[in-house]
């Protein structure tokens, strides 16, 4: 990250999004804000996390404020005399404007945060969280499938994943479970309702567990009974979209380029219109860790990337079919985190 700040010409970095927070600090809380320059770290926050950070943040400068961070922060920039600082473009306006009038002798340079694409790369300590996390997630998905039937309802079906996580290890869940079945499995964000999951309707179940917070994220397509020509046609379509995409990922390669092969697919399919998002994004300590493969996506995928490959198919007042698994990125091409059970028919 002081590199990148080098090349920026700025002489210090204010970190305020907490994801990033950790990642550069390894503080765990949910309030704090980083000063980093070439030669030391500061960490702004208040009085609930001093004995916490004193713990996981033993290299750093901890300096307690109360409710206005910036005032101190402001301080801090005109006692070092620098003369650029940077600052993530997600920094909430009023503090920037608090820290703009209280730091009038610096130049502060709204950027893009370095950060977010040092996280797209993963290391062996944040790879095997996210597979701690994987495998939770298929624990999951086998246990729902011996609660599922045509009376249960969509929040019960959602409930009884959380649940099931928690009890095998998860942190949290990594999202808020959606549950979507008959026409509403065409939404692919839908709220889990009280309808009922029904006999001969898909049923689209995106969920993921959190661990040592590093997520993971999948969703599968159900049916209970013998599904129609149709939707057999239309899930099949999306899973073979799904292994032409994953198939050709590999360091070298543009997300976009991987996003096309699967749309393309489906495209020819005769289905291009019922397929509107991306097919993928990064995954780690957020669960939209970046949007990696998109469909303008420029980003080159490197060994370490973990990323999601999510085509689907969804058509109004009909139903919609989802796929997804997390795939890690290697040295030579890729390895499949996920490896619940992808029938589409449950008996």
């Amino acid at each position: 990250m002081r590199e990148t700040l080098s090349s920026a010409n700025v002489d210090a970095f204010v970190v305020t999004d907490i994801l990033n927070v950790r990642y550069i600090s390894g503080f765990t809380g949910s309030t704090a804000t980083l000063l980093v320059d070439s030669n030391s770290i500061k960490i702004l926050t208040d009085s609930r996390y001093m004995e916490q950070l004193a713990q996981e943040c033993p290299s750093a400068t901890i300096i307690q404020v109360q409710r206005n961070w910036t005032k101190r922060a402001a301080e801090l920039i005109t006692d070092a005399k620098y003369l650029r600082v940077g600052l993530e473009y997600s920094i909430p306006y009023r503090d920037w404007e608090s820290l703009n009038l209280l730091s009038v002798e610096t130049e502060l340079v709204p950027m893009e945060s370095p950060i977010n694409q040092l996280r797209w790369k993963k290391d062996d300590v944040e790879i095997l969280a996210i597979r701690h996390a994987a495998r939770i997630t298929d624990m999951a998905f086998k246990h729902v499938l011996t609660v599922l039937r045509p009376d249960i309802t969509e929040r019960d079906v959602a409930v009884e994943i959380e649940c099931f996580m928690r009890r095998s290890g998860a942190e949290s869940e990594a999202f808020d479970t959606i549950v979507a079945a008959g026409p509403r499995s065409a939404m692919p964000h839908a709220r889990s309702t009280n309808r009922r999951i029904g006999t001969g309707s898909l049923a689209v179940m995106d969920f993921g567990a959190r661990h040592d917070g590093y997520h993971a994220d999948i969703t599968r397509t159900v049916l209970i009974g013998t599904p129609s020509e149709e939707q057999q046609r239309v899930y099949n379509t999306v899973l073979n979209a799904q292994r032409t995409a994953m198939e050709a990922i590999r360091p070298g390669v543009s997300g976009g380029a991987i996003d096309s092969l699967a749309r393309e697919y489906i495209e020819k399919s005769g289905y291009g219109a019922y397929f509107g998002h991306g097919l993928g994004h990064g995954l780690g300590l957020d669960v939209h860790d970046g949007a990696i493969l998109a469909k303008d996506s420029r980003i080159i995928l490197e060994a370490g990337m973990v990323v999601t490959v999510e085509p689907g198919i969804y058509i109004p007042g009909w139903g919609g079919v989802r796929i997804e698994d997390d795939v890690l990125v290697t040295e030579n091409g890729y390895e499949i985190l996920t490896h619940s059970d992808k029938s589409l028919a449950v008996r």
